[in-house]
């Protein structure tokens, strides 16, 4: 994960925020009073479920909260495509459900790219899927298109 461990959940959107960004390292600049940017970093903090956790050193949050972190600082950069690599890798059932629940919500704004082995996390999130065997396309259309694809039924995964 790549997190300042040492600094707050805030701390870390703070930084990754366009506004912030923009000005460049300032000596002069007191981010802690600037109550915009702060503001910004907290609602971008609440929408991926961390409201509340915003003084929370990063290293002290759960996994999944380190998890929903991450996405909070891409979030924070106002991206148009989101692109999320094994978002479920380490994380149980209820922390999949949560991160489930939060895609849906992300892709009302925001179109979303998921590199994910969890078929069933997948299919019951994707409007589409491509599935890559050894580099190739082998499959993809929508879930229920796969479910009936020969080779994604052998392969097991169609079962999900």
């Amino acid at each position: 994960m790549n997190l300042f461990n040492d600094y707050s959940a805030r701390d870390n959107v703070l930084v990754a925020l366009p506004g912030v960004r923009r000005r460049g390292f300032d000596f002069w600049r007191d981010l802690d009073a600037d109550s915009i940017e702060r503001d910004k970093a907290s609602a971008v903090l609440a929408r991926v479920g961390l409201r509340g956790k915003e003084d929370v050193v990063a290293k002290s949050l759960s996994y999944g909260e380190r998890r929903a972190l991450e996405i909070a600082l891409a979030l924070a950069t106002e991206p148009r495509l989101l692109f999320l690599d094994e978002p479920t890798a380490g994380l149980g059932a209820e922390g999949s459900a949560r991160l489930a629940e939060l895609i849906r919500e992300l892709r009302r704004t925001v179109t979303i790219v998921v590199i994910e082995h969890d078929m069933k996390f997948l299919f019951g999130l994707a409007d589409r899927i491509s599935v890559i065997h050894w580099g190739q396309v082998i499959a993809e259309g929508t879930p229920d298109e796969l479910r009936e694809n020969t080779w994604v039924r052998r392969s097991s995964l169609g079962a999900s």
